[in-house]
């Protein structure tokens, strides 16, 4: 089962800053995610950062199997741009990993300026995971960790956060 982590940054950059190195980690085999979102409110709005860009993907698969079938009824460049429309079409209404709607809801909560972190963890090595990714700081938002996890991971972030601001 998967763990869920909301974590609010006071900017996009820090909160792309700390998905990088989560990144790096999972090349390390320290952590595996299935999705790392980053939600930035602008004023009332939030735009999503996310990690994979779901209608690209469906318009370049589109697009290939649109050029196979092409070139099998001997029209290619219609069935390229019949594959990529439909391809396009189907990644834009695919929702990967964590819902759309629940981290726009979720970051609505926070300031104008603020970035959300999201990641859904498969698993991870808690200890060296935050001990790399603590100094940025960071307020936890929300988390589907169980109550000592999410006060440890808590407690971590504050440290880091409090030893900045002095």
């Amino acid at each position: 089962m998967s763990d869920l982590v909301a974590i609010v940054y006071p900017s996009e950059a820090k909160a792309e800053e700390v998905r990088q190195k989560i990144l790096e980690l999972q090349k390390e085999y320290l952590i595996a995610i299935q999705d790392a979102v980053i939600a930035v409110k602008t004023g009332e709005t939030v735009k999503l950062n996310q990690l994979v860009n779901t209608t690209m993907a469906g318009a370049a698969g589109g697009s290939f199997w649109g050029l196979l079938f092409g070139i099998v009824f001997l029209n290619p460049l219609i069935g390229v741009a019949l594959g990529a429309g439909a391809g396009a079409l189907g990644g834009a209404l695919t929702d990967f990993g964590i819902n759309d709607q629940f981290m726009k809801d979720l970051s609505s909560k926070v300031k104008s300026g603020d970035a959300v972190l999201f990641l859904l963890i498969k698993s991870m090595t808690a200890d060296k995971v935050l001990n790399e990714i603590k100094d940025p700081g960071g307020t936890v938002l929300k988390t589907s960790l169980d109550e000592k996890k999410e006060q440890h991971l808590r407690d971590t972030l504050a440290v880091a956060t409090q030893a900045k601001a002095a």
